[in-house]
């Protein structure tokens, strides 16, 4: 971590485990003690959605390895589109599991880790964590937090959690624990009460993919980014290497060509379905938005395996994290 820059505290997988939500009397405080980092990675492995503090913000977590869980983020967020998330990871050997370093990366991880940045790398092709995550994309987020209960907790976990702000989206993110029970409160399982945090402000966002980018403004200044590696940052995304979605028109496509808003498959399609209806394949038979969202880009995928050459897809209700849906399944069916 850059000297200048180190932030001081205030107190304070084949099975896919299904997430139960508590209500507002079950939601639980958890103390940052042994035996509540304990039944916070418990919870995050089965499945849940746990609060926990960063130096920058509070976090919303979930096991980034589980689908439903990552999906479950963004039900409880309201979050209007499948923005990557961040990945927080115990440590510099903990992120080289799951992504490519390069020198640009080492250096970076090297002065600033743990702390405020996150660096845009690329997945390994073994990585294991949900494409929910990382929006289909062959880009993964990361960074190693700087703050004790954080730091606790991945040890705890001992795996990668996927962490966006936990705030309602659209929302100021919260920096106490009471923010996050008054913006989530009954839709999460826990939260890890850590005190404030001590940046307030979320954390800079580098890619290291082509000639180093930034890609948002954070907890660590620009210039302190620039003096470590000697030269400047290219400010924004290369158009032609993406690392967050919804920049291309035409994205997220299965091979075969797609119609939306299908009551019924026509001769020779294949019919994605949703709710009670007779398809291949079914993002949620139940109807359910959050399951839909989870299955998304497995069904995706298995189309393309199917050898899909005409697809058709049942109408997506189009309220919480069916706009999601729709935005990606419109990108899937635009001109190509």
């Amino acid at each position: 971590m850059h000297p200048l820059i180190r932030p001081t505290y205030r107190s304070a997988a084949p099975h896919q485990p299904k997430r139960h939500v508590m209500n507002d009397e079950q939601l639980l405080m958890l103390q940052p003690d042994v035996a509540g980092l304990e039944k916070a990675a418990s919870l995050l492995n089965a499945g849940g959605l746990v609060s926990f503090p960063t130096e920058t913000v509070y976090g919303l977590g979930a096991d980034a390895r589980n689908d439903a869980a990552v999906a479950g983020i963004y039900a409880a967020k309201g979050r209007p589109s499948f923005n990557p998330l961040i990945v927080h990871l115990a440590d510099v050997t903990a992120v080289a599991n799951y992504c490519e370093m390069n020198d640009t990366a080492c250096r970076l991880a090297a002065a600033f880790w743990p702390g405020a940045l996150t660096l845009v790398l690329p997945l390994k092709a073994d990585a294991g964590v949900s494409k929910l995550v990382t929006a289909g994309l062959n880009s993964l987020a990361v960074r190693v937090p700087d703050h004790p209960v954080a730091s606790g907790l991945l040890a705890a976990f001992g795996g990668p959690i996927a962490a966006p702000s936990a705030n309602p989206s659209g929302r100021v993110s919260p920096t106490t624990a009471a923010h996050v029970i008054a913006g989530l409160g009954g839709k999460i399982d826990a939260v890890v009460d850590g005190g404030d945090c001590s940046v307030g402000v979320e954390s800079t966002i580098v890619s290291c993919i082509g000639a180093p980018a930034l890609l948002r403004a954070g907890g660590i200044p620009a210039e302190a980014l620039e003096a470590c590696l000697g030269q400047a940052l290219v400010q924004g995304q290369d158009p032609d290497l993406p690392t967050a979605p919804g920049q291309l028109a035409s994205h997220y496509a299965p091979r075969g060509k797609v119609r939306l808003n299908a009551p019924y498959a026509e001769k020779d399609e294949v019919l994605l379905g949703f709710g009670p209806v007779d398809a291949a394949l079914n993002l949620s038979s139940a109807g359910d938005l959050t399951e839909a969202a989870a299955r998304l880009f497995a069904c995706l995928h298995a189309l393309d395996t199917m050898g899909a050459e005409r697809i058709a897809v049942s109408p997506i209700p189009d309220h919480g994290l069916g706009r999601a849906i729709n935005d990606r399944l419109k990108r899937a069916a635009a001109p190509r």
